[in-house]
């Protein structure tokens, strides 16, 4: 995985901010048929007087444009020229589309819809399959072969290339001998594929041709008459009898030859999972050793910049949503109308413009994880927008890694999905200002989780928390035990002792890395 270069230093969004949606489902539609690629804006406005845009994996390459009120076809791709328009209908709610005529296979892929109010401008990605349902297939006898019958199944005008299935009289499938495809000038795919019928009780067999997406399907059966099968000699008969009694002989050696390798295998494992947890303290040592002592912060939140529906302890140094309320904290009284459109945050008080830092925390979701569980943790600029609905991206000045879904990932212009397997989540945060390098660690086995890199940064940093969801909490390592635990700059220093950091909320054990 090779990290992508993030510009930070972006125009601020307007007054009018906004989300273009599309369809979160792939659009599917029949080669030569009309379909529509839609896109809409939340919330509701009208698009008239905006700048929409549909193209295809570069802005110039554009399937079609409306601008000033009217279309535009400076731009326009030749092969789009007379066959996309634009519906408008709902426009002044902000739902349009662009329908295109007469599909074609180089249609098929990757779209995107674009639109510019003033300077703030939003996108949305699309998925368009274009299907080509083709012939039915033909089954040729092609004659005897390998003490069997060859058949082959023939077919053409699909797209994408189909899935064939050989099956019986009874249903049960039949594996085939081998498959060809091509595609002629259009894209449109010609396939082939062969079999060998030995069993002569298989005097009917069936071929099927399958589109993986659109899921029609084309079927052919051919019958072969019961003497068209080579006749089977009698020492053929017993030389399979007498193979099959040596084929037990020989299983019944490699059975125990298995069974001792199995046991040599569990010792090998045993001892590699231990030198692993010795690597996993070493590479944590060697993170700490890069970052001076006196890099540990003592992260505190700032409720001033908390959200409504989040939970502040009076330490500052855990938060929890509205639903989960423990001891020592005060539950606000407060809670806005229409609050699931927004993303609960708070910043840390801490500000960054130079140098190295890194903290930790501590990440729960509970014994539950439900669609609203949502957390998020990283820096942020404070020229950041955090009201109502936001994105926390690079580009808007975010740099953070994100749990939704059950999944963790990154909102970076290819959207990467990262590995993090345990519920509970002990993640260390490394700034490194000068570097432009913002990276995670799972602290608990020492695993890189993810790193923005070779990042400009622009103006003040300050540690950043979002969560959402009912036993959704967030814990701050307290920063004095983990300034007066970290290692010096020998490797030999104890990393478990480095990690015993306590925590507001007691914790079953405050040992980072397994003993």
């Amino acid at each position: 995985m090779f990290p992508e270069r993030h510009y930070s230093c972006l125009r601020a969004s307007g007054d009018h901010s906004f989300l273009v949606i599309g369809p979160s489902e792939p659009i599917v539609a029949m080669l030569g048929a009309d379909t529509v690629l839609p896109c809409r804006v939340s919330p509701a406005m009208s698009v008239e007087n905006m700048e929409l845009r549909w193209f295809r994996s570069q802005f110039s390459e554009a399937v079609y444009v409306y601008q000033d009120g009217m279309e535009q076809t400076g731009e326009q791709l030749v092969d789009f020229k007379g066959r996309a328009e634009l519906v408008k209908d709902y426009i002044a709610e902000g739902r349009v589309a662009v329908r295109i005529h007469s599909l074609r296979i180089s249609d098929n892929g990757m779209y995107k819809c674009f639109f510019k109010k003033g300077t703030d401008y939003e996108e949305a990605i699309l998925e368009l399959k274009v299907i080509g349902l083709g012939s039915a297939p033909h089954i040729f006898m092609v004659g005897p072969e390998d003490e069997g019958i060859r058949l082959t199944c023939t077919g053409k005008g699909w797209f994408p290339q189909p899935e064939v299935q050989w099956k019986d009289a009874k249903g049960e499938k039949l594996p085939s001998l081998s498959e060809d495809e091509t595609q002629d000038d259009d894209g449109l795919f010609q396939i082939e594929a062969s079999l060998i019928v030995r069993d002569s009780s298989k005097r009917e067999v069936f071929c099927s041709m399958k589109n993986p997406f659109f899921g029609q399907e084309q079927e052919a059966t051919i019958s072969i008459p019961e003497p068209f099968f080579p006749r089977t000699s009698p020492w053929k008969v017993a030389f399979a009898v007498t193979f099959l009694i040596l084929g037990i002989f020989v299983g019944a050696v490699m059975f125990l030859a298995w069974k001792e390798q199995q046991e040599k295998k569990r010792v090998r494992e045993a001892m590699e999972e231990k030198e692993k947890e010795s690597k996993a303290k070493g590479k944590l040592g060697m993170i700490f050793n890069f970052f001076s002592p006196t890099s540990a912060v003592a992260v505190t939140l700032d409720p001033d910049t908390a959200h409504p529906n989040l939970i502040l302890c009076k330490s500052g140094k855990h938060v929890s949503s509205i639903e989960n309320v423990p001891q020592n904290c005060d539950a606000p009284t407060y809670q806005g109308q229409g609050e699931s459109e927004t993303i609960f945050s708070v910043l840390g008080q801490n500000s960054f413009t130079t140098g190295r830092h890194y903290w930790e925390v501590e990440v729960k979701t509970g014994t539950e994880v439900g669609p609203g569980t949502r957390w998020a943790l990283g820096v942020c600029s404070d020229t950041v927008k955090r009201e109502g609905w936001f994105v926390e991206s690079p580009e808007k000045n975010f740099w953070v890694m994100i749990y939704k879904d059950g999944e963790i990932r990154t909102l970076t212009s290819q959207p990467q999905i990262l590995s993090l397997m345990q519920h509970s989540h002990r993640i260390g945060v490394f700034l490194d200002w000068e570097a432009g390098d913002v990276s995670f660690y799972n602290m608990v086995d020492g695993s890189h989780i993810y790193s923005f890199t070779e990042v400009t940064f622009c103006g003040i940093l300050h540690p950043y928390f979002s969560l959402q969801g009912p036993g959704t909490s967030i814990t701050i390592c307290l920063a004095s035990d983990c300034t007066e635990n970290c290692p010096d700059s020998s490797p030999k220093t104890s990393l478990a002792r480095l990690r015993s950091c306590d925590m507001d909320v007691p914790q079953e054990a405050n040992s980072l890395l397994p003993p």
